[in-house]
C-alpha cells in the first residue's frame, strides 16, 4: 500500500497538472450596448483601444478610439473636437456625416459607419487641394508686394497674414528666424514659423520636416501648409506664403500655386 506521503505527492501532481489545464476567459463578445469586456483588460489597454474595438460607439463613450473617430469625422469635413469624448457634439457631426452618406443618421458609430469615415478620412488626406473659396474670401498681393486679408477671414488668418506682411520683403536665409523671431532673414520654416506665431499657433519655430505630423491632416479651409524635410510652403486664404519665388516676385506672397505633391499636406485646427 502507498505510503502517505507518496499519496499527498501523487495529489499535488494531479492538482497542478487541473491548474495547468484550466481556460481562463481572455474576453467576452461584445456586450448589449457595444462595448468590450475582459478579465484581463487594464485600465491603460482601455485608454489605447483602436478603432472598431468597440462596436458601437455611442454617446456618454471616452477613449483613444472615440478621438480616431472624432479625427476621421474632422478629416471628413466635419466639425467636431477631438478631445476622446462622445459628447453632443460628435452626435452632431456624426449624424451629418451619416446623412451625407446617405446612411442612417442615429448619431450612433456602428460598424458600416466606421468604414465609410476610413475611405472618407483617406480621401480627404490623399488630397493636395485647399479647400475652394469665394472670391470674397481670397486675399490679395497689393503692389507694395504685401497680402490683403478679406474680411471675411477669421481673425487667426488675418494676423498669419499680418505677420507675413513683417517678413514677406527681407531677404532669405538658411537657418533665419530659428534663433530668433526677430532676424535679418528666413528660410523656408523660419518664414512660416513666423507667421503661425504670428497668430498665436506657434510658440516657437520648427524645421520644415517637424510640420509633417503638424496640425490636422489634409488642406485646410483657409490655410493649408505642404511640408517635407528639405521645404515648407503654405496657402492662406488663396495666396502662396513661399520663399521659392521670392527672389522673382520680390515677395514671400504670391497668388500663382505650385504642386503639392511629394509633400505632407496638415492645416492648423479650424482653420
Amino acid at each position: 500500500m502507498p505510503s502517505s506521503s507518496y499519496r499527498r505527492s501523487l495529489i499535488a501532481v494531479f492538482a497542478a497538472i487541473a491548474a495547468a489545464m484550466t481556460v481562463v476567459p481572455v474576453a467576452s463578445a461584445a456586450n448589449s450596448n457595444g462595448g468590450y469586456s475582459s478579465t484581463r483588460t487594464t485600465a491603460a489597454k482601455k485608454s489605447s483601444r483602436h478603432l472598431g474595438d468597440r462596436v458601437p460607439l455611442r454617446q456618454g463613450m471616452k477613449g483613444h478610439d472615440v478621438k480616431i473617430l472624432q479625427d476621421f469625422l474632422k478629416r471628413s469635413g466635419q466639425r467636431v473636437s477631438v478631445d476622446g469624448a462622445f459628447g453632443a457634439g460628435t452626435v452632431r457631426a456624426e449624424k451629418a456625416f451619416e446623412r451625407a452618406q446617405q446612411r442612417r443618421a442615429d448619431g450612433i458609430a456602428d460598424a458600416g459607419d466606421i468604414d465609410a469615415l476610413r475611405s472618407a478620412a483617406a480621401a480627404g488626406a490623399t488630397s493636395t487641394q485647399p479647400t475652394k473659396l469665394a472670391p470674397g474670401d481670397k486675399a490679395t498681393v497689393g503692389p507694395d508686394g504685401l497680402a490683403m486679408a478679406p474680411a471675411s477671414a477669421p481673425d487667426q488668418v488675418k494676423a498669419i497674414i499680418a505677420a507675413g506682411n513683417e517678413i514677406a520683403k527681407t531677404p532669405y536665409k538658411y537657418g533665419g528666424g530659428h534663433g530668433s523671431w526677430q532676424d535679418s532673414g528666413y528660410d523656408c520654416s523660419g518664414s512660416v514659423s513666423y507667421a503661425l506665431h504670428g497668430a498665436g499657433l506657434l510658440e516657437q519655430s520648427m524645421p520644415s520636416g517637424g510640420f509633417m505630423n503638424w496640425g490636422d491632416a489634409g488642406p485646410g479651409q483657409w490655410v493649408t501648409l505642404y511640408a517635407k524635410s528639405s521645404h515648407i510652403f503654405m496657402v492662406v486664404a488663396g495666396l502662396r506664403f513661399d520663399t521659392s519665388g521670392r527672389s522673382n516676385a520680390g515677395t514671400r506672397w504670391q497668388a500663382d500655386m505650385r504642386s503639392g505633391d511629394g509633400y505632407s499636406v496638415r492645416h492648423p485646427t479650424g482653420l
